[in-house]
């Protein structure tokens, strides 16, 4: 697995590690890999922490963060941006009934309005995207050296590009199309990272097999990554047939035991197949993966209210996944999830799961030698 943006990046192995955990991130690096921190929704005190954590456990070992950058257009003579207090004085009451409706019909124990209150407004904080809040994070990110920034949505901006390449670090983008490489290609980005639909989270509608091959050709030379349907060393070798130099994981790593997520919830994923890890506009109100709990289904339900557009709709489900958590009524909560979670049966360790992939890369590859050889 010595591809070329290994070699460049000094790792053992090309696996990139998307994780909101910074224990996965600092996991993975240690095992040979580079670990990227989800870091859209913290705050800038919370980033600037987990940074620091990262570091220390990793010491110079390589590893990155994934941010979000709205429309450059807002706030830069487009219009003013919306603060996190207008974005939840947006969402309309009906929106937030239909959801409390929803799990009081359940027996799902409710929130104090203090309670409620005070949660929502940190919510919002954390859901809402705008560009101060990225030039923050970017800046904080920056400042400490991170080896990669990846922007997780839309075109990567020229100063996100700019300023980071003034401090040598590589940028990196999530792809869906070989339409999309071209402009993120053009936007001057050093690493790509075609996701196909299997993965969790926002995802287009191009497969993985199909897509791999279309963003190579169009990134004319830089270096892919393989993402959505990557639980498996056999998978790791098709990637690599295809013209990836890597892997970009994050389902996987939701139930490891470094994983953030509780018990319950990471016994929720391990009971659930393939097919249920469907599209929906339920979390965000833009399409992605999730689990199908009931909770979903409701949102899918012909005389369901609308999902609103994004952010109000992240922001709306903090209130019924709060309720949920607390009454550890799981069938009305859900969480970002790619295909592969038909593969994840029980708990492991992000260092186990490494391993077993590496095994299964090294039975694939002896067996494609075996049925391709010219004896």
């Amino acid at each position: 697995m010595k591809t070329e943006l290994a070699k460049q990046l000094g790792i053992e192995l090309p696996v990139f590690a998307f994780s909101h955990c910074r224990d996965v991130v600092a996991a993975v690096t240690k095992a040979g890999g580079v670990g990227v921190l989800g870091a859209a929704w913290m705050t800038a005190e919370e980033l600037e922490m987990s940074i620091d954590w990262i570091k220390k456990e990793v010491g110079d070992k390589p590893f990155g963060v994934d941010l979000v950058f709205p429309d450059t257009s807002a706030g830069s003579g487009g219009g003013p941006e919306k603060s996190s207090s207008e974005y939840l004085a947006m969402i309309p009451p009906e929106h937030v009934g239909f959801v409390k409706k929803m799990l009081d019909e359940a027996g799902v124990a409710d929130l104090s309005k203090e309670y409620y209150d005070a949660y929502m407004a940190e919510y919002a904080t954390k859901m809402t995207m705008t560009n101060q809040k990225s030039r923050d994070q970017l800046d904080i990110s920056l400042s400490k050296n991170v080896n990669l920034v990846v922007g997780a949505l839309g075109v990567t901006p020229e100063w996100v590009i700019k300023d980071a390449h003034a401090r040598g670090i590589q940028v990196g983008a999530l792809v869906g199309s070989a339409k999309h490489t071209i402009k993120q290609r053009e936007a001057g980005v050093d690493i790509l990272v075609a996701q196909g639909t299997e993965a969790g989270g926002s995802v287009g509608d191009i497969s993985s097999m199909v897509l791999w091959p279309q963003v190579v050709e169009a990134a004319r030379g830089l270096p892919v990554l393989a993402a959505g349907g990557i639980s498996r060393g056999s998978q790791m070798l098709a990637a690599l047939a295809t013209g990836c130099q890597g892997f970009w994981l994050g389902s996987l790593w939701l139930g490891c035991a470094e994983s953030d997520l509780t018990l319950e919830m990471r016994e929720k994923l391990f009971a659930a197949e393939s097919t249920d890890a469907r599209l929906s506009k339920a979390m965000t109100g833009k399409q992605g993966r999730m689990l199908n709990t009931q909770y979903v289904k409701n949102w899918e339900n012909p005389t369901a209210l609308k999902p609103l557009n994004w952010p109000m709709q992240s922001i709306l489900c903090g209130y019924p996944f709060k309720r949920a958590d607390r009454a550890n009524e799981l069938e009305y909560w859900t969480h970002s999830v790619g295909q592969v979670v038909g593969d994840m049966k029980g708990h492991t360790t992000v260092k186990a799961e490494i391993e077993r992939m590496l095994n299964e890369y090294l039975e694939a590859l002896d067996h494609l030698n075996q049925v391709t050889s010219f004896e």
